[in-house]
Protein backbone atom coordinates (compact mmCIF):
# COMPACT_ATOMS: atom_id res chain seq x y z
CA UNK A 1 0.00 0.00 0.00
CA UNK A 2 1.27 3.48 -1.26
CA UNK A 3 2.40 6.33 1.94
CA UNK A 4 -1.02 8.08 0.19
CA UNK A 5 -3.88 5.45 -0.41
CA UNK A 6 -5.69 5.99 2.51
CA UNK A 7 -5.85 10.04 0.75
CA UNK A 8 -7.22 8.74 -1.90
CA UNK A 9 -9.89 7.08 -0.29
CA UNK A 10 -10.77 10.39 0.45
CA UNK A 11 -10.87 12.14 -2.51
CA UNK A 12 -13.65 9.90 -4.17
CA UNK A 13 -14.78 6.30 -5.62
CA UNK A 14 -12.30 4.14 -6.95
CA UNK A 15 -11.56 3.08 -10.38
CA UNK A 16 -14.38 1.35 -12.63
CA UNK A 17 -13.51 -1.80 -14.31
CA UNK A 18 -11.57 -1.77 -17.58
CA UNK A 19 -14.35 -1.24 -20.88
CA UNK A 20 -13.27 -0.11 -24.55
CA UNK A 21 -14.77 3.32 -24.93
CA UNK A 22 -14.81 5.28 -28.82
CA UNK A 23 -12.11 7.79 -28.88
CA UNK A 24 -14.15 10.11 -30.51
CA UNK A 25 -16.32 10.41 -26.92
CA UNK A 26 -13.40 11.25 -25.12
CA UNK A 27 -12.67 15.42 -24.21
CA UNK A 28 -8.58 16.82 -24.02
CA UNK A 29 -7.75 16.75 -20.24
CA UNK A 30 -7.41 19.19 -17.65
CA UNK A 31 -4.31 18.09 -17.40
CA UNK A 32 -1.18 19.58 -15.25
CA UNK A 33 1.11 20.01 -17.67
CA UNK A 34 0.96 23.79 -18.46
CA UNK A 35 2.78 23.53 -21.92
CA UNK A 36 0.32 20.67 -23.33
CA UNK A 37 1.84 16.89 -24.17
CA UNK A 38 5.09 15.87 -25.89
CA UNK A 39 4.89 15.36 -29.69
CA UNK A 40 7.92 12.80 -29.02
CA UNK A 41 6.71 10.80 -26.19
CA UNK A 42 3.14 10.29 -28.34
CA UNK A 43 5.75 9.22 -31.81
CA UNK A 44 6.91 7.29 -29.29
CA UNK A 45 4.51 5.32 -28.26
CA UNK A 46 2.51 5.23 -31.20
CA UNK A 47 5.19 3.60 -33.28
CA UNK A 48 5.84 0.70 -30.03
CA UNK A 49 4.65 -2.78 -30.91
CA UNK A 50 3.22 -2.90 -26.90
CA UNK A 51 -0.76 -2.48 -26.55
CA UNK A 52 -1.12 0.35 -24.84
CA UNK A 53 -2.22 0.34 -20.80
CA UNK A 54 -5.73 1.70 -19.91
CA UNK A 55 -6.58 5.33 -19.70
CA UNK A 56 -8.25 6.87 -16.73
CA UNK A 57 -11.49 9.55 -17.80
CA UNK A 58 -13.50 11.80 -15.67
CA UNK A 59 -17.07 9.79 -15.93
CA UNK A 60 -19.14 13.13 -15.50
CA UNK A 61 -16.69 15.30 -18.19
CA UNK A 62 -15.33 12.35 -20.32
CA UNK A 63 -12.55 14.48 -19.39
CA UNK A 64 -8.75 11.93 -19.87
CA UNK A 65 -7.39 12.54 -16.32
CA UNK A 66 -4.40 10.31 -16.88
CA UNK A 67 -3.36 8.68 -20.26
CA UNK A 68 -3.53 12.26 -22.66
CA UNK A 69 0.03 10.73 -24.70
CA UNK A 70 -1.52 7.21 -24.70
CA UNK A 71 -4.88 8.52 -25.78
CA UNK A 72 -3.05 10.81 -29.00
CA UNK A 73 -0.55 7.85 -29.68
CA UNK A 74 -4.35 5.68 -29.99
CA UNK A 75 -5.44 8.02 -32.43
CA UNK A 76 -2.09 8.30 -34.67
CA UNK A 77 -2.15 4.37 -35.09
CA UNK A 78 -5.84 5.03 -36.17
CA UNK A 79 -7.43 3.32 -33.66
CA UNK A 80 -11.47 3.81 -33.01
CA UNK A 81 -11.26 2.74 -29.23
CA UNK A 82 -8.90 2.91 -26.63
CA UNK A 83 -9.28 0.90 -23.09
CA UNK A 84 -10.62 3.31 -20.21
CA UNK A 85 -11.30 3.28 -16.01
CA UNK A 86 -13.50 6.00 -14.86
CA UNK A 87 -13.63 8.18 -12.14
CA UNK A 88 -16.72 9.28 -10.70
CA UNK A 89 -15.85 11.89 -8.10
CA UNK A 90 -15.67 15.61 -8.42
CA UNK A 91 -14.04 17.52 -10.67
CA UNK A 92 -11.09 18.61 -8.38
CA UNK A 93 -10.44 15.53 -7.12
CA UNK A 94 -10.02 14.28 -11.06
CA UNK A 95 -7.24 17.02 -10.74
CA UNK A 96 -5.68 15.55 -7.48
CA UNK A 97 -5.75 11.88 -9.39
CA UNK A 98 -4.22 13.59 -12.60
CA UNK A 99 -1.08 15.00 -10.67
CA UNK A 100 -0.59 11.84 -8.42
CA UNK A 101 -0.89 9.68 -11.79
CA UNK A 102 1.34 11.97 -13.94
CA UNK A 103 4.29 12.24 -10.68
CA UNK A 104 3.94 8.65 -10.73
CA UNK A 105 4.80 7.22 -14.04
CA UNK A 106 5.26 8.10 -17.74
CA UNK A 107 6.84 11.48 -18.79
CA UNK A 108 7.60 13.18 -15.25
CA UNK A 109 6.22 16.73 -14.75
CA UNK A 110 7.97 19.47 -14.51
CA UNK A 111 9.29 21.05 -11.45
CA UNK A 112 7.23 24.75 -12.96
CA UNK A 113 4.29 21.52 -13.37
CA UNK A 114 4.02 20.26 -9.77
CA UNK A 115 4.49 23.32 -8.50
CA UNK A 116 1.68 24.96 -9.76
CA UNK A 117 -0.43 21.93 -9.48
CA UNK A 118 0.42 22.13 -5.53
CA UNK A 119 -0.69 25.84 -5.53
CA UNK A 120 -4.12 24.49 -7.50
CA UNK A 121 -4.74 21.75 -4.64
CA UNK A 122 -3.89 23.69 -1.79
CA UNK A 123 -6.80 26.55 -2.92
CA UNK A 124 -8.93 23.34 -3.99
CA UNK A 125 -8.57 20.89 -1.16
CA UNK A 126 -6.71 23.27 1.75
CA UNK A 127 -7.85 20.84 4.10
CA UNK A 128 -4.75 18.26 3.01
CA UNK A 129 -1.85 18.36 5.39
CA UNK A 130 1.48 19.65 3.95
CA UNK A 131 2.91 16.34 3.18
CA UNK A 132 -0.52 15.10 2.04
CA UNK A 133 -0.17 17.35 -1.24
CA UNK A 134 4.06 16.76 -1.15
CA UNK A 135 3.23 13.05 -1.84
CA UNK A 136 0.94 13.61 -4.22
CA UNK A 137 2.99 16.51 -6.40
CA UNK A 138 6.21 15.42 -6.06
CA UNK A 139 7.86 18.19 -3.73
CA UNK A 140 8.54 18.91 -0.52
CA UNK A 141 6.75 19.59 2.24
CA UNK A 142 8.49 22.46 2.93
CA UNK A 143 7.80 23.87 -0.51
CA UNK A 144 4.35 23.11 -0.30
CA UNK A 145 3.73 24.96 3.26
CA UNK A 146 5.73 28.29 1.82
CA UNK A 147 3.02 28.17 -1.08
CA UNK A 148 -0.07 28.07 1.82
CA UNK A 149 1.96 30.82 3.59
CA UNK A 150 1.46 32.56 0.71
CA UNK A 151 -1.98 32.07 -0.42
CA UNK A 152 -3.74 32.58 2.97
CA UNK A 153 -0.83 34.13 5.09
CA UNK A 154 0.30 32.54 8.62
CA UNK A 155 -3.30 31.42 9.64
CA UNK A 156 -4.11 27.75 9.42
CA UNK A 157 -7.27 25.46 9.18
CA UNK A 158 -8.54 23.76 12.29
CA UNK A 159 -7.88 20.18 10.61
CA UNK A 160 -6.05 18.76 8.06
CA UNK A 161 -6.09 15.52 6.37
CA UNK A 162 -2.20 13.10 6.27
CA UNK A 163 -1.22 11.08 3.63
CA UNK A 164 -2.85 8.45 5.17
CA UNK A 165 -6.27 9.97 4.88
CA UNK A 166 -7.20 10.77 8.50
CA UNK A 167 -7.76 13.81 9.71
CA UNK A 168 -5.92 15.73 12.51
CA UNK A 169 -7.33 18.87 14.46
CA UNK A 170 -5.44 22.19 14.89
CA UNK A 171 -6.07 25.01 16.66
CA UNK A 172 -9.59 26.17 15.97
CA UNK A 173 -9.51 29.67 16.52
CA UNK A 174 -6.86 29.70 13.23
CA UNK A 175 -9.77 28.61 11.19
CA UNK A 176 -12.01 31.62 13.12
CA UNK A 177 -9.29 33.75 12.36
CA UNK A 178 -9.18 32.45 8.34
CA UNK A 179 -12.79 32.80 7.83
CA UNK A 180 -12.84 36.13 9.11
CA UNK A 181 -10.27 37.31 6.64
CA UNK A 182 -12.01 35.52 4.22
CA UNK A 183 -15.53 37.44 5.15
CA UNK A 184 -13.70 40.79 4.62
CA UNK A 185 -11.88 40.01 1.62
CA UNK A 186 -15.49 38.95 -0.22
CA UNK A 187 -18.47 39.35 2.06
CA UNK A 188 -20.88 37.40 -0.33
CA UNK A 189 -19.27 34.51 -0.52
CA UNK A 190 -21.42 31.15 1.04
CA UNK A 191 -20.95 30.08 4.26
CA UNK A 192 -19.86 26.32 2.49
CA UNK A 193 -17.58 28.39 0.72
CA UNK A 194 -15.14 29.82 3.47
CA UNK A 195 -16.13 27.03 5.24
CA UNK A 196 -14.56 24.41 2.92
CA UNK A 197 -11.00 27.38 2.99
CA UNK A 198 -10.65 28.17 6.93
CA UNK A 199 -11.47 24.23 7.84
CA UNK A 200 -14.72 24.77 9.77
CA UNK A 201 -18.13 24.05 9.94
CA UNK A 202 -20.86 26.56 7.79
CA UNK A 203 -22.38 26.82 11.59
CA UNK A 204 -18.82 28.62 12.87
CA UNK A 205 -18.65 30.84 9.78
CA UNK A 206 -22.14 31.98 10.38
CA UNK A 207 -21.21 32.27 14.17
CA UNK A 208 -18.01 34.63 12.79
CA UNK A 209 -19.71 36.28 10.48
CA UNK A 210 -22.32 37.61 13.07
CA UNK A 211 -19.38 38.56 15.20
CA UNK A 212 -17.93 40.73 12.89
CA UNK A 213 -21.08 42.82 12.03
CA UNK A 214 -21.39 43.36 16.01
CA UNK A 215 -17.67 44.55 16.10
CA UNK A 216 -16.56 41.68 18.64
CA UNK A 217 -13.64 39.65 18.64
CA UNK A 218 -14.34 36.77 15.77
CA UNK A 219 -12.89 33.98 17.95
CA UNK A 220 -14.18 33.79 21.35
CA UNK A 221 -12.41 34.79 24.68
CA UNK A 222 -12.87 31.49 25.91
CA UNK A 223 -10.94 30.28 22.92
CA UNK A 224 -7.67 33.26 23.13
CA UNK A 225 -4.60 30.94 23.78
CA UNK A 226 -2.93 32.69 27.23
CA UNK A 227 -6.04 34.96 27.88
CA UNK A 228 -6.78 34.86 31.93
CA UNK A 229 -10.26 34.91 32.09
CA UNK A 230 -13.22 35.87 29.84
CA UNK A 231 -13.52 39.32 28.41
CA UNK A 232 -15.87 41.20 26.15
CA UNK A 233 -12.76 42.45 24.19
CA UNK A 234 -14.47 44.41 21.19
CA UNK A 235 -12.29 44.82 17.87
CA UNK A 236 -13.73 46.37 14.43
CA UNK A 237 -14.10 43.98 11.76
CA UNK A 238 -11.18 43.51 9.44
CA UNK A 239 -10.50 45.97 6.69
CA UNK A 240 -11.68 44.69 3.08
CA UNK A 241 -8.34 45.31 0.88
CA UNK A 242 -7.99 48.76 -0.10
CA UNK A 243 -7.64 49.87 -3.66
CA UNK A 244 -5.05 52.00 -5.03
CA UNK A 245 -5.02 55.35 -5.04
CA UNK A 246 -6.77 57.26 -8.40
CA UNK A 247 -3.40 58.72 -8.93
CA UNK A 248 -1.92 55.13 -9.60
CA UNK A 249 -4.12 53.49 -11.25
CA UNK A 250 -3.54 52.27 -15.36
CA UNK A 251 -5.87 51.69 -18.03
CA UNK A 252 -8.07 48.80 -17.72
CA UNK A 253 -6.32 45.35 -18.22
CA UNK A 254 -7.12 41.97 -19.60
CA UNK A 255 -9.35 40.00 -17.10
CA UNK A 256 -7.36 37.48 -15.35
CA UNK A 257 -9.81 34.55 -16.84
CA UNK A 258 -8.69 35.90 -20.15
CA UNK A 259 -4.95 36.25 -19.89
CA UNK A 260 -5.15 32.09 -18.15
CA UNK A 261 -7.01 31.23 -21.30
CA UNK A 262 -4.66 32.90 -24.10
CA UNK A 263 -1.17 31.59 -22.27
CA UNK A 264 -3.18 28.03 -22.31
CA UNK A 265 -3.69 28.67 -26.00
CA UNK A 266 -0.37 30.10 -26.82
CA UNK A 267 1.38 26.86 -24.26
CA UNK A 268 -0.45 24.37 -27.15
CA UNK A 269 1.27 26.13 -29.89
CA UNK A 270 4.05 23.78 -31.80
CA UNK A 271 5.91 26.61 -32.79
CA UNK A 272 6.29 27.95 -28.87
CA UNK A 273 6.62 24.98 -26.94
CA UNK A 274 8.56 22.72 -29.49
CA UNK A 275 11.47 25.32 -29.93
CA UNK A 276 14.06 26.70 -27.00
CA UNK A 277 12.91 30.29 -27.41
CA UNK A 278 9.31 30.02 -27.35
CA UNK A 279 9.60 27.66 -24.20
CA UNK A 280 11.92 30.45 -22.56
CA UNK A 281 8.85 32.92 -23.58
CA UNK A 282 6.36 31.05 -22.39
CA UNK A 283 8.01 30.75 -18.95
CA UNK A 284 8.30 34.15 -18.85
CA UNK A 285 4.67 35.24 -19.41
CA UNK A 286 3.73 32.91 -16.68
CA UNK A 287 5.41 34.95 -14.03
CA UNK A 288 3.07 37.55 -14.99
CA UNK A 289 0.13 35.04 -14.57
CA UNK A 290 -0.16 36.12 -10.79
CA UNK A 291 -4.27 37.10 -9.49
CA UNK A 292 -4.52 40.69 -8.42
CA UNK A 293 -4.71 39.98 -4.83
CA UNK A 294 -1.46 38.35 -5.08
CA UNK A 295 -0.07 41.19 -5.61
CA UNK A 296 -1.57 43.48 -3.19
CA UNK A 297 0.01 40.58 -0.58
CA UNK A 298 3.56 41.04 -2.31
CA UNK A 299 3.33 44.84 -2.06
CA UNK A 300 2.15 45.09 1.71
CA UNK A 301 5.60 42.86 2.50
CA UNK A 302 8.23 44.96 0.64
CA UNK A 303 10.06 46.53 3.51
CA UNK A 304 10.14 50.29 3.15
CA UNK A 305 13.13 50.50 2.57
CA UNK A 306 13.40 48.89 -0.64
CA UNK A 307 9.67 50.02 -2.15
CA UNK A 308 11.58 52.92 -4.70
CA UNK A 309 14.03 50.64 -5.76
CA UNK A 310 11.02 47.75 -6.57
CA UNK A 311 9.22 50.17 -7.92
CA UNK A 312 11.65 51.33 -10.30
CA UNK A 313 12.62 47.54 -11.37
CA UNK A 314 8.54 46.98 -11.59
CA UNK A 315 8.59 50.06 -14.26
CA UNK A 316 11.56 49.24 -16.04
CA UNK A 317 10.25 45.53 -16.60
CA UNK A 318 7.20 46.76 -17.78
CA UNK A 319 8.71 49.36 -20.47
CA UNK A 320 10.93 46.12 -21.93
CA UNK A 321 7.40 44.55 -22.20
CA UNK A 322 6.03 47.23 -23.68
CA UNK A 323 8.66 47.54 -26.14
CA UNK A 324 8.55 43.82 -27.04
CA UNK A 325 4.94 44.52 -27.80
CA UNK A 326 5.97 47.27 -30.32
CA UNK A 327 8.30 45.27 -32.06
CA UNK A 328 6.00 42.68 -32.56
CA UNK A 329 3.44 44.99 -34.06
CA UNK A 330 5.27 46.57 -36.40
CA UNK A 331 5.21 44.21 -39.22
CA UNK A 332 1.19 44.03 -38.50
CA UNK A 333 1.22 47.85 -39.14
CA UNK A 334 3.93 47.96 -42.08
Amino acid sequence: MSPHDGLLVTLGPELSAVEAVPIGLLLRADSPRRLGENDEHVRALAESEEPLPPIVVHRPSMRVIDGMHRLLAARWRGSSEIEVQFFDGPTEDAFVLAVRANVGHGLPLSLADRTAAAARIIHSHPDLSDRAIASLTGLSAKTVGAQRLRAFGPLQQSARIGRDGRVRPLNSAQGRRIAARLIAEDPTASLRTIARKAGISPGTVRDVRERLKRGDNPVPSRRQPGSPKPASKRMPPPRPATPPPAHHRYPARMPAEAREAMFRSLCRDPSLRMTETGRLLLRMMELHLTEDHQWHRIVEAVPAHCADSISAMATACAEVWQELAALLREPASA
